[in-house]
């Protein structure tokens, strides 16, 4: 019989692994990692222009895609356009890039898989006597090594000929240049953080729901049992 076991730990764990798998794969996915330098607007531009801000504009870089602004198009304010610069996997601006695509690609499929067991962690503590929660927690810690690796990497693609035309030519591995980093980079820092941190969070988890008083009421009878 299924027995529902919710308690403050078991449930917090779980938010954050869901809240953890959204939050790498929305960076991974963002083109704002690198914040290029300042353009400034064309006169023909300014011209064109019926209203909007005429301050120089940042563009920006992903691992595999950009925004950049759209030119002699007259619009007031929505003139970006964002997307990929690269069809496909080979047309990634460095070999760096490309290691790094595929250990965070790697580390975010074992957090969302996580996150959806994570769900039904609630009625189903146990898979062939091996403990769920220690289970995700491993492999979240495999994860976040993955993450790690990737993230150690992208520096190095600095110097590729893609970068260097939005930094500048001082842009070169493990230097910015002109450019600065972007929301997503920093996303994904904390994100890896917080990976481990469910990691180790999984086995207080794991003591939360199978605790004495959680027996207890299991011996009465009780098929929900929340203990916050």
């Amino acid at each position: 019989m299924c027995h529902v076991i919710v308690t403050c730990r078991s449930m917090l764990w779980t938010l954050l692994s869901i809240v953890v798998a959204f939050a790498e794969l929305i960076a991974f996915m963002s083109a704002d990692w690198l914040i290029g330098k300042a353009k400034p607007v064309s006169s023909e531009d300014m011209d064109n222009r019926t209203g909007g801000s005429q301050e120089p504009y940042h563009p920006t870089l992903g691992i595999y895609g950009r925004c950049t602004r759209i030119s002699h198009m007259q619009v007031s304010r929505r003139d970006t356009l964002c997307g990929p610069y690269a069809e496909n996997f080979n047309e990634i601006a460095s070999g760096f890039w490309q290691a790094t695509a595929i250990f965070l690609a790697v580390g975010i499929m074992i957090l969302c898989a996580v996150a959806f067991v994570s769900v039904f962690t609630m009625c189903v503590q146990s898979v062939m006597k091996k403990s769920i929660f220690n289970v995700c927690g491993l492999l979240q810690g495999i994860a976040g090594l993955f993450l790690i690796l990737g993230l150690m990497l992208y520096p190095a693609g600095w110097g590729c000929q893609k970068a260097i035309s939005y930094c500048g030519h001082y842009a070169s591995a493990y230097k910015l240049g002109d450019c600065s980093l972007g929301w997503a980079f920093y996303t994904a820092i904390g994100g890896t953080g917080l990976t481990f941190i469910c990691a180790v969070f999984s086995a207080q988890a794991e003591i939360a729901t199978s605790s004495d008083k959680v027996q207890e009421e299991i011996e009465e009878g009780k098929n929900l049992i929340c203990l916050l």
